[in-house]
């Protein structure tokens, strides 16, 4: 009998991968927008060549701009950095954000694969991070799959690394709360890729921490590419007259009258602040943010970000 991860690739590579075969492997060709590791030689630098590649030495000696020149790289790896924490949890029965991170971790991992290159994963829940090392193929798909649909109980154990919080963070299940770490997220990501890599980071980005330096850490020596899971009980209220909520990541209730205007306009200044906070952040990272919804289809939006990445390329 097949489990839930090889059933759901199945489905997924009927729906989605036939349709976005070939398109990933032109979008993200090699890790550096065609730049390799070897340096080949020199030439003159030309309007619209990456200023970072000047050879400021050779430079100021012949008095004309050089640029350094390099192989292209053959192989890509990627990571997928997968946002676990408890905010990703939310959403309808029939499809919540955790759904929509399960497809797009198995799509791009079957995709990549596919292409003969190599892909990993780093899945965060709060207080715990598991690693999948890099391989390649439909088989370690379907282990990076497993592992996400594992759920972790009362912290790491095997191939599982703690960082950094003790069991006064667990609730009486054994569960981690606490909101969400993002700055660590990412600072785990650049410890674990040391080599020139691409990153997928796959989060709904809802959670603390200085997580803007920690970016412009990363993106100097990797090309990351940043996928925001959504749904609508992110961003709206519904009015229902007076309801219990609770925060996702901490377990807090409040008893809220739901219909009361300057409650949902403080709401609504609330996630519009939130999102420009985050829009700003990658903007200054030079990263590219997609935003797609539990109600997204999924070969359309991942077609949406080759598109973009294109664009931005040409």
């Amino acid at each position: 009998m097949r489990t839930a991860p090889e059933r759901l690739l199945a489905r997924l590579e009927w729906r989605v991968v036939r349709r976005l075969d070939g398109r990933l492997a032109g979008g993200y060709r090699t890790a550096h927008r065609g730049t390799g590791t070897d340096l080949v030689g020199l030439r003159e630098y030309t309007e619209g060549d990456d200023a970072r590649h000047i050879d400021w030495n050779v430079t100021a000696r012949l008095n004309e701009p050089q640029l350094r020149v390099f192989t292209e790289d053959r192989e890509l790896t990627a990571w997928l950095v997968l946002d676990r924490s408890a905010s990703m949890t939310v959403g309808g029965p029939e499809r919540g954000k955790h759904d929509v991170l399960s497809e797009l971790t198995l799509v791009l991992a079957r995709l990549f694969g596919r292409a003969g290159n190599r892909v990993g994963a780093l899945l965060y829940d709060t207080g715990v991070v598991r690693i999948v090392p890099a391989g390649t193929g439909r088989r370690h798909a379907l282990r990076i799959g497993a592992e996400l649909a594992r759920p972790v109980a009362g912290g790491p154990g095997v191939g599982q690394d703690s960082v950094g919080q003790d069991s006064a963070g667990q609730d009486g299940a054994g569960q981690y709360r606490g909101t969400t770490d993002l700055a660590a997220m990412l600072d785990a990501a650049a410890k674990l890729a040391r080599r020139r890599a691409l990153i997928v980071v796959i989060s709904d980005f809802i959670g603390d921490g200085d997580w803007g330096r920690s970016l412009l850490r990363l993106t100097p020596r990797h090309e990351v590419v940043a996928l925001r899971v959504t749904d609508v009980a992110d961003d709206e209220l519904p009015d229902a007259g007076l309801v219990v909520i609770e925060d996702a990541e901490t377990g807090e209730q409040l008893v809220i009258d739901s219909g009361d205007p300057l409650l949902r306009a403080r709401l609504r200044a609330g996630v519009e602040e939130r999102d420009a906070r985050l829009a700003a952040g990658m903007r200054r990272a030079g990263v590219p943010l997609h935003r797609i919804g539990t109600d997204a289809d999924l070969a359309t939006a991942l077609i949406e970000v080759i598109a973009s990445t294109q664009r931005r390329r040409a």
